[in-house]
């Protein structure tokens, strides 16, 4: 079932292609959200300047490179890719609409877009149209957290924070503001990219929850820390097959070798080439920062769609705290299938369900018939009277499952042992029962197709935990439909001890 309400967010981008498959990835996701705010934002990366020929003397990449002082960086004059990818999404839109609720009109999103504090890397000295827009959202009176969700640098955040301070910080109920600004605003950000958070927001507004969300897992050097049987989905085949020749957005999807370039001239981005050697592109004067050219058509990045894949409802329910886990990893190390400890592998073990979810969405982009391509399973917790649990309890774990194009579905439950506080694995108390009659239209023999199930197993809380300490349980289905998608519900446990 979805959430009751959408989460509100607010996305932040500079213009680099990452940002713009991110971003398409994200429109795929829109329904949902709540989109108040698409906001081109700088970053050491790329910054516009100030339109006035005033050279910058600060750092940012221009310097690593031993180039500067110059008056803009990596930013062309007329940048529009998120009005470009909104266009696109607007031609699929009735599709999209067809395979589920809630995708906001193409033109409200227009309407979103604004450009943020842009001039120079870490410039918060004045407003900007995404500045005031943000300090609205964070003055208004609507329920519910706004999620604050940047792949670039954090100052047009910083800007409408600190315009909020110099109007409202000699207040009388400036403190009781300060409080509920805390209570309500979180950002989700790919690292600190213009050093703002580090010398304003973190000394100003430390009451703000900070999530960081860089890994490498969605990023350029996603090869490295991917799982041996997931490297397929970053591949040419699977990439031309899957995403970049399924209709308007994964055309503008960006890949190896594809002859685009974000912007003229741009001496770290030879991403677009094909067929030349690094010997011979840096003799182009191409900065080869990535290393040798992977194979063309194949995957290049997504670097900050980590930053909203937590907010997802797909039952894991990871936006709840920075260190439950989801498919954009967490504040925390899981350990991999080798035993070893990474921050990585908490994102990169869901990457296979999460691409095989982002190719259904864009079939659903070009099939304007429900029945013309596959969905999710639906999952519901069956009653659990309680999730306070004692020493020595047994507790009853179920699911009830269905799948909307009834595809045979399989199902089972698993500890997320690095999610909860009780450090180590418990044993479930037998395997996991699956059963296929609970609601179907006729019994189902076993081994024969079941498009609705039942999964129950049941735990025994140990007699060494401590007060407080947490489990955390989650039901995994999954469907036998293309691409085969997988369905969540997570069970967290708490201990109450006499």
């Amino acid at each position: 079932m979805a959430r009751e309400k959408k989460l509100r967010t607010v996305i932040m981008h500079d213009p680099e292609l990452d940002d713009v498959n991110t971003l398409i990835r994200y429109l795929l996701y829109s329904n949902e959200f709540e989109t108040e705010g698409l906001i081109y934002s700088s970053s050491q990366f790329h910054w516009k300047g100030d339109g006035a020929g005033t050279l910058f003397e600060g750092d940012s990449e221009h310097s690593k490179y031993g180039i500067g002082p110059i008056a803009n960086w990596r930013w062309d004059d007329g940048v529009n890719f998120m009005e470009a990818a909104v266009d696109a999404y607007e031609k699929v839109y009735e599709n999209l609409k067809v395979h589920a609720e809630g995708y906001p009109d193409p033109q409200v999103l227009k309407q979103a877009i604004f450009n943020g504090n842009v001039e120079f890397p870490g410039d918060i000295s004045k407003d900007s149209p995404g500045s005031k827009h943000i300090r609205e959202l964070i003055l208004d009176n609507k329920p519910g957290k706004l999620y604050l969700l940047t792949g670039a640098g954090q100052s047009t955040i910083a800007r409408a924070l600190k315009s909020i301070e110099e109007e409202y910080k000699d207040c009388q109920n400036w403190k009781d503001l300060y409080k509920k600004i805390g209570e309500k605003v979180i950002i989700q950000s790919f690292g600190d990219q213009d050093g703002v958070y580090a010398t304003y927001i973190g000394i100003h507004w430390p009451n703000i929850e900070f999530r960081e969300m860089a890994t490498a897992t969605w990023g350029y050097f996603s090869r490295k820390v991917l799982q041996a049987e997931d490297q397929k989905y970053v591949s040419a085949a699977w990439t031309k097959e899957h995403v970049s020749s399924v209709g308007p957005l994964g055309e503008l999807y960006m890949t190896w070798g594809d002859g685009k370039q974000m912007h003229k001239n741009d001496i770290a981005d030879y991403f677009g080439f094909s067929g030349l050697s690094v010997e011979q592109l840096n003799k182009m004067g191409y900065i080869t920062w990535y290393g040798e050219p992977e194979e063309k058509g194949s995957w290049i990045s997504e670097g900050d769609t980590s930053m909203y894949m937590n907010l997802l409802d797909n039952g894991l329910d990871a936006y709840i705290g920075a260190s439950y886990g989801g498919w954009g990893g967490r504040n925390g190390k899981d350990i991999d299938p080798n035993n070893i400890s990474s921050k990585d592998y908490s994102s990169a073990r869901w990457f296979g369900p999460a691409q095989c979810d982002f190719a259904a969405r864009l079939l659903w982009s070009v099939t304007s018939d429900y029945q013309g391509t596959n969905h999710p399973p639906e999952i519901t917790l069956n009653d659990l009277e309680h999730r306070k649990v004692k020493p020595g309890e047994i507790v009853k774990l179920s699911i009830s499952a269905k799948d909307p194009d009834g595809d045979h579905i399989k199902g089972r439950w698993w500890q997320y042992v690095e999610a909860g506080s009780y450090p180590r694995k418990i044993d479930f108390i037998e395997e996991d029962q699956e059963k296929t009659s609970f609601s179907c239209d006729q019994v189902v023999e076993p081994g024969l197709k079941a498009d609705c199930i039942e999964v129950i197993n049941h735990v025994k809380i140990p007699s060494d935990v401590e007060q407080g300490q947490t489990f955390h349980f989650i039901a995994e289905v999954k469907d036998y439909g293309y691409p085969q998608l997988r369905a969540y519900k997570r069970v967290v446990l708490t201990v109450l001890r006499d």
